[in-house]
């Protein structure tokens, strides 16, 4: 990966989010989940579709605290669009695990 800058850095917009809801999402390539999530009264909800439904239930996210870059351009996939991506650390192995904050955080919350 190339060295990158705090300025760089600085340019993700990454917030705390809460899954509102999950819907399957069967016509995606990869089994993946299309979820409503909010970030709070300045940006509200945002949706996104994330490869992760062999990895966790429904009732597993919803309600779950979760790290997402908000500042991406929406992307079309299938017929949906995903506004924000969602952040999962990748083992070796190829399997993840979504990221979360280890306590109470703002919803909204930006990550620095």
């Amino acid at each position: 990966m190339p060295t990158i800058t705090a300025t760089d850095f600085a340019k993700v917009d990454m917030r705390i989010g809460k899954v509102l809801e999950v819907q399957d999402f069967p016509e995606a390539r990869n089994p993946s989940y299309y979820m409503m999530i909010e970030f709070g009264p300045v940006l509200g909800v945002r949706r996104s579709v994330a490869a992760i439904r062999n990895l966790y239930s429904k009732e597993e996210l919803v309600g779950r605290a979760v790290v997402a870059v908000v500042n991406f351009p929406p992307k079309q996939i299938a017929h949906r669009i995903s506004e924000v991506l969602v952040l999962a650390a990748i083992n070796a192995d190829g399997s993840m695990r979504l990221l979360e904050p280890d306590g109470e955080v703002e919803i909204g919350a930006r990550i620095a």
